[in-house]
């Protein structure tokens, strides 16, 4: 059992100073997750990886119920709520600007290629990725991971316990979805 694990069950069990350790230990790596998410964000984005990598820890430390059970439980579910800062983020900038011009949306398939510049919806993306998280939660997951974590097919295999083949079915299905999903201005939040 890593330090990693072993912190973690410490944290579930109620130690608070737990997190604390666990911290300096992942923290170089959640910056970079942090990094990865901003580097693609547009070019006058005001939020840095450092004030992201925060704001998430935040998040995480009064969580306790979640069940982290590894490494890659706590690196999914810090991706989770990294995502989360980001669509908040993209809400608050989207309600200080009502009655401006509508952001553009992409091809969710040309934003999976290319970095994220700001004509990228977020939450558009958001409330597609959890009307697929409906149905398949799976495919969902991995792109949480791919698109917003930043991970490899190998990577993501590896934190989700699955085959790299699983992955990339799982990674083109999701794909496919979100691309007839963000294309389709009439597709509703309701329907999958």
């Amino acid at each position: 059992m890593g330090d990693i694990t072993r912190l973690l069950a410490r944290w579930a069990e109620g130690d608070a100073q737990a997190f604390e350790a666990l911290m300096p230990v992942v923290y170089e790596e959640l910056r970079k997750l942090a990094d990865h998410y901003l580097r693609h964000e547009r070019p006058d984005h005001t939020l840095q990886p450092t004030a992201l990598l925060h704001e998430a820890y935040l998040r995480l430390s009064g969580v306790r119920d979640m069940e982290l059970h590894n490494r890659a439980h706590f690196y999914g579910a810090a991706a989770q709520v990294m995502r989360r800062v980001l669509v908040d983020y993209s809400r608050q900038r989207r309600a200080l600007k009502r009655g401006g011009p509508a952001v553009a949306m992409v091809p969710l398939e040309e934003a999976l290629d290319t970095p994220i510049d700001g004509t990228v919806d977020h939450v558009a993306l958001d409330e597609a990725l959890d009307a697929l998280e409906l149905f398949a939660p799976g495919r969902a997951r991995v792109v949480e991971l791919r698109y917003f974590g930043g991970l490899s097919v190998e990577e993501t295999a590896d934190y989700l316990g699955v085959a790299p083949a699983t992955v990339k079915r799982h990674w083109a299905f999701a794909r496919a979805w979100l691309f007839k999903r963000l294309s389709d201005p009439t597709t509703t939040s309701e329907s999958p």
